[in-house]
């Protein structure tokens, strides 16, 4: 058996997280000693070393006891486990790759002109070149074609403005140190998300999350948000995970 202490130094925890994790019901010592102290077995270190995991890749405690509450089978949570941990591998390195892209263009002396970026159009044609580069990604990347897609130059300016709203106060919420469950932040994304239902555009929380998922692993959106600002891309993944968490 082991100690609270021994556990916590086991697993590089803390006893003040062992005793919140027992408080809330996630992980209870096998015993109590008559002088009141916690000894679990090898099973709590096994379950304790599955909420760690769960927890690294940013699983909700109460959504984790879940989990484990529920019968599992030790070897396939394991594999399972691995590749979550695989795919989030993946996209720091996406996201390291990102920035040092980001380093050289400040190096470079590359400036960030957002405002030109959805300034807006005045024809179909502006419009047509405007998204060429995008529409080239998109066809030799994924198959998808929007080259026929018609422009709305009215809908497609007031989509920009808004875009740049967006982006605008995402980045300065990042750069002022928000956290991504701020209730300023979530309402900011809730307003988006209308904005978008209203024009007709996908806008539940789980669209928004597989957006901005799109935006980590694919280099063109990446690059561009993280010439923004550096780390955005992963901020507004953050917050379109815990959007969608608190809509639940």
């Amino acid at each position: 058996m082991y100690t609270v202490h021994e556990v916590a130094k086991l697993a590089h925890t803390t006893v003040k997280t062992l005793h919140h994790y027992h408080k809330i019901g996630l992980l209870i010592p096998e015993q109590t000693t008559e002088a009141g102290y916690r000894l679990y077995g090898n099973k709590g270190v096994e379950r304790l070393q599955q909420i760690l995991f769960y927890k690294e890749l940013d699983f909700p405690l109460k959504e984790i006891k879940k989990l484990l509450d529920g019968e599992i089978d030790r070897e396939t949570t394991l594999i399972q486990q691995k590749n979550l941990l695989e795919q989030k591998i993946d996209r720091f390195k996406g996201l390291i790759k990102t920035i040092n892209t980001s380093i050289k263009s400040v190096k470079e002396g590359v400036e960030l002109d957002m405002e030109s970026m959805f300034k807006g159009f005045e024809t179909e044609e502006e419009w047509q070149e405007a998204l060429k580069d995008q529409k080239e990604h998109l066809k030799k990347e994924y198959d998808f074609d929007l080259s026929n897609q018609p422009i709305n130059v009215e809908s497609m300016n007031d989509s920009a403005r808004e875009a740049q709203s967006f982006n605008e106060d995402m980045i300065w919420f990042l750069q002022e140190g928000f956290s991504v469950n701020d209730p300023k932040v979530l309402e900011r994304v809730k307003k988006h998300l209308l904005f978008l239902e209203k024009i007709g555009h996908p806008s539940t929380p789980q669209d928004f999350l597989n957006q901005t998922e799109l935006f980590i692993v694919d280099d063109f959106h990446r690059n561009m948000l993280e010439e923004w600002q550096v780390g955005y891309t992963y901020f507004l993944n953050k917050v379109a995970a815990n959007y969608l968490e608190n809509t639940k």
